[in-house]
């Protein structure tokens, strides 16, 4: 069976957990768009982890890692990610890279780095990995597969080309100093010496391993609103975030997709910019920040302080229908405990009517949140194993949200580690 975990809103919902969960009944996990733009942070028996290249079930010695045709590949912080495992005690995780997956090149981070430089105030709010000049060379038809580091005649020659190209605009538009074939040459060849033991088809691998019945796991980056086509762009990223591409990303057939677990928090969060309608501030913020997560609400790339907000049925409603969601994993819960009354955005009111379909992002902009009023728990509901037993505001609160956005919620966590988890 194939599963898929990914983000209903802005990212950080708490993949990472919730793929760190399922990977136990998995044998295989793979990554299948994105790159090392974002993190997923991971709280085991091992310790607390951010992964931004690797799959979240790398912790499991039973399965096999994939690094899927679609991501965005940095090769450096993939291997700099395996040996912080390593020094603190994972075994070394079974790890297949697919042949046709494209490389972050160095230039790709300067070109980000460069072009959030020369944009200043109107920028995108960047995590100057790379990613939107990586993907912008792939469908440019002028990145790099894995598989070219192994033919060095062709790969000199296209290196020549590129940077032919590159330079003109480092020269023109960034005024910064020009890239050199050889360098770059250099350190593809460090690259393939890095990488080649663990390249492989990994659609032929998956499509043996279909046949085998193997249980499979994809895993997404990001969330349905930082989708380019469906998101609220532009202030999105660069990769399809949607299960749908999860078939594309790792090579299999669409159809074998059969749940679709999408991730909700029970609050909001966003790092970087774009329209965030149900957003708060000040102290209101400063609070629900500092509870949040594992240690608050920082971006596990970035460390940047997330935009906090209440949550949003209307955005929520749509990301679940967007990714085809098969059931809603609930996250965070447990952060809401201090709170005697919670805002929930129900609705937005855009040029005097009051909707509760997410907009095209002209009329995002225009949108002020429609609040109903839910009352608070007020107590700590960590350590709490069956739905029933969870305080009646609480479970009130979850049918209410689970009623508004019209997807079923089967899995609750109240709490950071692996083992908080409610299945309902």
């Amino acid at each position: 069976m194939i599963q898929a975990v990914v983000g209903a809103n802005w990212g950080d919902e708490g993949k990472g957990k919730i793929t760190d969960m399922l990977s136990k009944e998995a044998d295989i996990i793979v990554r299948f768009q994105g790159g090392a733009n974002a993190g997923h942070t991971i709280i085991n028996d091992y310790g607390k982890f951010a992964l931004h290249t690797l799959p979240s079930g790398v912790f499991y010695e039973h399965t096999t890692s994939v690094i899927g045709n679609g991501v965005a590949l940095n090769i450096p912080m993939l291997f700099k990610e395996i040996k912080e495992l390593i020094d603190r005690a994972v075994p070394m995780p079974n790890i297949l890279v697919s042949d046709r997956a494209q490389m972050v090149m160095p230039y790709h981070i300067l070109f980000d780095e460069y072009e959030e430089e020369r944009l200043d105030g109107n920028s995108f709010g960047s995590t100057k990995s790379g990613i939107a000049p990586f993907y912008s060379d792939k469908y440019a038809k002028i990145g790099f597969q894995v598989a070219e580091l192994f033919n060095e005649e062709l790969l000199r020659e296209k290196l020549e080309r590129v940077v032919l190209q590159k330079n003109v605009l480092l020269e023109h538009l960034y005024h910064k100093p020009a890239l050199k074939v050889e360098e770059l040459f250099g350190t593809m060849m460090e690259y393939k010496s890095m990488i080649e033991p663990y390249v492989c088809d990994v659609s032929s691998f998956l499509w043996r391993a279909m046949q085998d019945g193997k249980n499979i796991l994809l895993e997404g980056q990001l969330g349905s609103l930082k989708d380019p086509d469906h998101g609220i762009y532009p202030m999105v990223t660069s990769s399809s975030t949607l299960a749908a591409y999860g078939a594309i990303g790792a090579g299999i057939p669409p159809y074998e997709i059969k749940k679709i677990v999408t991730v909700v928090k029970a609050y909001s969060s966003a790092v970087g910019a774009g329209v965030f309608v149900s957003e708060i501030f000040g102290d209101e913020a400063d609070e629900l920040r500092r509870r949040g997560g594992d240690g608050g609400e920082y971006g596990a790339t970035t460390g940047r302080p997330r935009r906090m907000g209440w949550f949003d049925c209307v955005a929520s409603k749509y990301g679940c229908r967007i990714q085809g969601t098969t059931d809603v994993a609930f996250t965070v819960l447990d952060v809401l405990g201090y709170l005697e009354e919670i805002p929930v955005c129900v609705g937005y009111a855009i040029d005097g009517k009051v909707t509760t379909d997410f907009p095209t992002t002209g009329l995002l902009e225009k949108a002020k949140p429609v609040f109903e009023v839910l009352p608070g728990w007020q107590c700590d509901i960590r350590g709490i194993s069956k739905y029933k037993d969870l305080p009646e505001n609480c479970r009130n609160y979850i049918e209410f949200i689970e009623e508004r956005i019209g997807f079923p919620v089967t899995m609750i966590s109240n709490g950071p580690e692996r083992n908080n988890i409610i299945y309902r």
